[in-house]
């Protein structure tokens, strides 16, 4: 009998080693290499049935990729148009966050041929989460509980779907190894199998991949390397919303942001979302101000709220939600520092209602008007909106793509935008009063 091979995987890079290793050399991870066994299965090819030659760039055809468009809007704008045919789109987002729903939703939504895939879920329980969702019918989907990629795919040639949604990769395994499904030579297996299958026949797959404690996809990061579409699912789950995001998008800008709303009904799609933002107030308080956000080529309007009190022990605390905590320090200390307003002996907390989190530096103008307000104990105009970023000398900073911010602050009734003096706006005529600040005092005296 042959002596099977082993060799040691690192489970978090995919590193290969010969024998097994405390850390892994090549990200520096511990106890992370595994043993697997492996099966070496040689491809001969003739040089002589190699089709491909060498071309001129110049002379390569442009065309247009062909696209299927879901029903779902927020997922064609951050794919950047629709599905493109042949290509392979990998989803990855916490437990429960609604990765499973969502796609269940574009399978009974879609009036095209779709083969839904779960290694994780009966047929029956996929049946009662559809029944669910109670509008949403599709006769054209087909349900198939399987983790043999072999199955699949054989059954998919038989079916031919438009379609193929895998839920999720990690439970898929390969006949030709030996190794337990989720890890990295199996991941890796799996999907090479599900690429040449979509690339052979032109038909989009959409995997679902299982996130570590870190938030990075589980398996490979070669495997994210391999897919052409890496999608972030995220959000808050206290919080109704999630946030559809590209890291990763070989067909279109990785800028977009789909805004979805979990209901009983399942995931609904968020198409104002500065209206759901912003919360409707029976008195004007202090520390609320409201900030133009941008989220690839879509303004938002998100509320900023600010509640700056005396240390009660020796250390005073910064605690944020949404927003970055190293940049809420630096603001402190500009504000200190440049602007004269003791708040190094105060507790800020600073938060963006609704469970969002944006790193777009905008909102510093906001921030600052907010944690000002919150410390005089005064309240600001409702009618009042900011759009610019601090800089480290106290000055107000320009940010990118200001006649749309001030577009979606004029359409949703405000009065009065503040914006740097640096900006660069268009000379037309605006519903909407544009105030141009360039230092954090002048901020202070418009305000108090």
């Amino acid at each position: 009998m042959a002596k099977l091979k082993t060799v040691y995987f690192c489970q978090n890079c995919g590193t290969q080693y010969p024998q097994w290793l405390g850390q892994c050399k090549n990200c520096g991870s511990w106890n992370t290499l595994a043993e697997e066994i492996v099966e070496k299965t040689t491809h001969k090819q003739s040089l002589d049935k190699v089709k491909n030659h060498i071309i001129n760039i110049v002379e390569v055809e442009t065309r247009e990729e062909p696209r299927i468009k879901s029903n779902s809007e927020e997922l064609n704008r951050v794919l950047g148009g629709g599905i493109v045919l042949g290509s392979v789109i990998l989803i990855g987002g916490e437990p429960g966050i609604g990765k499973s729903t969502l796609l269940l939703q574009l399978a009974l939504k879609m009036k095209k041929k779709i083969l839904y895939v779960s290694g994780e879920e009966s047929t029956s329980q996929i049946k009662m989460r559809a029944d669910r969702l109670t509008e949403l019918q599709n006769p054209h989907c087909y349900l198939f509980t399987e983790v043999s990629v072999e199955k699949i795919i054989h059954e998919a040639k038989k079916l031919q779907p438009e379609l193929l949604i895998v839920d999720s990769i990690q439970t898929l395994h390969s006949q030709n190894l030996e190794s337990s499904p989720g890890t990295v030579s199996q991941i890796r297996d799996c999907s090479n199998e599900l690429i040449k299958y979509a690339k052979s026949t032109s038909t989009p797959i959409i995997l679902v991949g299982h996130i570590t404690k870190d938030g990075q996809i589980a398996g490979p990061k070669v495997l994210e390397h391999m897919v052409d579409v890496v999608l972030n699912f995220d959000g808050d789950r206290n919080h109704l919303f999630r946030l559809l995001r590209a890291s990763k998008n070989r067909f279109g800008s990785t800028a977009e942001i789909g805004i979805y709303e979990m209901v009983a009904q399942g995931l609904k799609e968020v198409k104002n979302p500065s209206e759901v933002l912003i919360t409707k107030k029976l008195e004007p308080l202090s520390g609320n101000s409201i900030a133009v956000s941008l989220e690839g080529n879509r303004p938002m309007l998100l509320e900023i709220q600010a509640l700056v009190s005396s240390a009660v022990y020796g250390t005073p605390q910064r605690s944020t939600t949404g927003f970055d905590s190293k940049r809420l320090n630096m603001l402190l200390a500009v504000l200190e520092k440049r602007a004269g307003f003791q708040l190094g002996a105060k507790d800020v907390f600073l938060n963006l209602t609704g469970g969002i989190k944006t790193d777009d530096p905008a909102l510093d103008l906001a921030v600052v008007a907010s944690i000002l307000s919150s410390n005089e104990d005064v309240p600001i105009s409702e009618k009042y909106c900011f759009a610019g970023e601090i800089g480290l000398s106290g000055e107000v900073r320009p940010v990118a793509q200001i006649e749309q911010r001030i577009s979606e602050a004029e359409k949703l009734g405000y009065e009065a935008i503040v914006v740097s003096k640096l900006n660069k706006i268009p000379k037309k005529k605006y519903g909407i009063q544009i105030i141009e600040v360039s230092k954090l005092e002048q901020i202070h005296e418009l305000l108090f």
